[in-house]
């Protein structure tokens, strides 16, 4: 029996003056960008990967025949999102692509379908709830020790959360303390209508996770869980998300 399918997002873009090029290729041109750890995490949790490229008008023919969704990393998100002025330190924007995501979450709920965001996803999903961002946390909150870019590889852990226990999120990586990656510098500020707070970090408090407990699985995490996947905690975050997709498992 097949796994269910699950789409992944593609939000980074690289411009030809990024990307280094075979002299007897093509003529440069825009190209995605993918972790290739999101395909295998997927599919190490028993999916079969999906990814989606941006494209706005096909948001809701390809959740129509998906059965979960993963929103994954990438740039910052347009402030003009949740009503908010451009900070300094914002980074390079895609608001094309940040109205493509917002049409898939968007369909996603109207099916409600298992969804995944992560890092960039996760914040997304705030903004698509109404909520707001930090757009820089060493800027805004005035705290330099708060930052959270960290220099080591994707899957060395650099930071603890702590995992509500009354959460979907604790029943997928275990309640209590988590040890986590950390690659952002925006986060969830005022939280977005139905959702919930789920993790924080330990140390200053920023928000880690977050949920909508009224769906089957609307799960948000602010670490790149997809570079931790051979690590228990991390990979029940994509075995949740495939299980409550195939209608059993861990879904609600």
């Amino acid at each position: 029996m097949r796994g269910p399918l699950i789409g992944i997002s593609t939000s980074e873009l690289r411009t030809p003056d990024r990307v280094d090029r075979d002299p007897d290729a093509e003529p440069p041109q825009r190209e995605l960008a993918l972790g290739l750890d999101y395909p295998v995490a997927v599919a190490a949790g028993g999916g079969i990967p999906v990814v989606l490229p941006p494209h706005l008008d096909l948001a809701s023919d390809l959740i129509a025949r998906l059965d979960g969704l993963v929103l994954s990393g990438g740039p910052d998100l347009d402030p003009a999102l949740y009503a908010a002025a451009p900070n300094e330190h914002l980074g390079p924007i895609e608001p094309a692509t940040d109205r493509w995501e917002l049409s898939l979450v968007r369909a996603a709920l109207e099916r409600d379908i298992p969804v995944l965001g992560i890092c960039r996803g996760m914040q997304l999903l705030n903004v698509a709830y109404g909520g707001s961002l930090w757009q820089d946390l060493p800027s805004e909150l005035g705290v330099e020790e708060i930052y959270h870019r960290q220099k080591a590889r994707g899957s060395e852990v650099t930071h603890d959360v702590t995992v509500d226990p009354d959460t979907k999120l604790a029943s997928l990586t275990g309640p209590g303390t988590v040890a986590v990656n950390s690659f952002h510098h925006q986060a969830v500020q005022r939280l977005g209508e139905g959702l919930v707070i789920t993790a924080r970090d330990e140390s200053d408090g920023v928000v880690e996770g977050i949920e909508d407990p009224s769906r089957r699985f609307m799960v948000g995490v602010q670490w790149h869980a997809e570079s931790l996947y051979a690590r228990p905690a991390h990979l029940g975050l994509f075995l949740g998300l495939v299980g409550a997709a195939s209608g059993v498992g861990q879904s609600a």
